[in-house]
């Protein structure tokens, strides 16, 4: 059983400070939805499907400490928490999904307030308990598509930091592990932020995976020297005729379909937003210092100009299929997007 990335646990939610690791595993203990908001903006907590059951317990810390006499106050007070976590971070769905889920399910609530904070409390373990199932199921119809002896490449960090518990590129590397096949593992580093070098080699080298790691500009050689039988990576949003996720991405996909290598992205219907196509995506804008500095050390000339988003967008007719909770998804399905069909 992997442990869980993230907790609740009477009115303090308990994570892991991801910009302490590899070196030092220091533990977060979050009392208000503040704490949780600066957590995210400070990329402490990181990943899709993770920042949608924080924000979610973010709401349960506004509502468990709530003072409100009224069930309306207490919205009121949802409400107002639930816009200082939406400007978190723009391009993640998952972080949407939670808020509106718990929000919805607030104002149809019929009890009194207390019963309402309670019932909060309860939504947001749901969704986190929901995401578990979720990248278990991924994990499991995942591992169909990965054979005995493969070398499967993954970018940045879609594993059980990302999420709750297990993973969804991870959970399909960890399950395909777990059925006894050989697999190997080559990690990108994924510039600027490294989650690649720090998380994923992290994850892989505790639970025993063999696992190489490469810089992201050697995707191509590796791939033209035939050293990589499958891509798997994960998602921060699935939209009518792409996929979003992080930086570097859309290289790795246009690379393996000129190498016929399957792509395989990995991530939980909370991550589906089939009621907007890519140009309705804001691709969030990072600081500059993350480009023209490596940890505290500047490498770049003073005074130069950057560009660093986060994310980029990959069309679907580069990807081979997309695993869910619900099952594997080809090409022929993506068509049912325009339909909202999955949502």
């Amino acid at each position: 059983m992997q442990p869980r990335t993230i907790e609740w646990r009477n009115g303090t939610v308990v994570t892991i400070d991801q910009t302490r690791l590899p070196h030092e595993t220091l533990i977060l203990k979050m009392k208000g939805c503040s704490e949780v908001v600066e957590a995210i903006k400070t990329m402490k907590i990181r990943g899709a499907p993770l920042l949608g059951a924080a924000a979610a317990f973010a709401l349960a810390l506004t509502a468990y400490n709530s003072k409100a006499k009224s069930k309306e106050g207490l919205i009121s007070e949802l409400e107002k928490a639930a816009e200082i976590l939406r400007g978190t971070r723009p391009t993640a769905v998952n972080l949407f999904w939670a808020i509106d889920r718990i929000l919805n399910k607030a104002r149809s609530f019929a009890g009194n307030v207390e019963g309402l904070a309670t019932f909060v409390v309860e939504e947001a373990q749901k969704i986190a308990d929901a995401d578990v199932m979720a990248n278990r199921l991924i994990g499991k119809y995942g591992a169909e598509l990965i054979n005995h002896g493969d070398v499967v490449l993954t970018h940045c960090n879609a594993g059980a930091l990302a999420t709750v518990e297990y993973g969804t590129a991870l959970g399909i590397i960890r399950a395909s592990w777990e059925q006894g096949k050989k697999i190997r593992v080559i990690a990108t580093e994924t510039r600027p932020k490294l989650q690649g070098a720090r998380l994923t080699t992290y994850e892989l080298k505790r639970d025993g995976i063999p696992v190489t790691l490469i810089t992201d500009n050697m995707v191509g050689y590796v791939m033209y020297k035939g050293l990589v039988s499958k891509v798997v990576v994960g998602a921060d949003r699935i939209v009518k005729d792409a996929v979003i996720n992080k930086i570097g991405t859309f290289t790795i996909a246009v690379l393996a379909k000129e190498h016929n290598i399957p792509f395989y992205v990995a991530a939980p219907k909370s991550t589906f937003d089939l009621t907007h196509t890519s140009k309705d995506v804001v691709i969030e804008e990072r600081k500059p210092e993350e480009v023209t500095h490596i940890g505290s050390q500047r490498i770049a000339p003073e005074g130069i100009d950057v560009l660093n988003p986060a994310f980029d967008i990959t069309p679907l007719e580069y990807v081979t299929a997309i695993v869910c909770e619900s099952g594997i998804l080809y090409k022929k399905d993506f068509d049912k997007f325009k339909a909202n069909y999955y949502k």
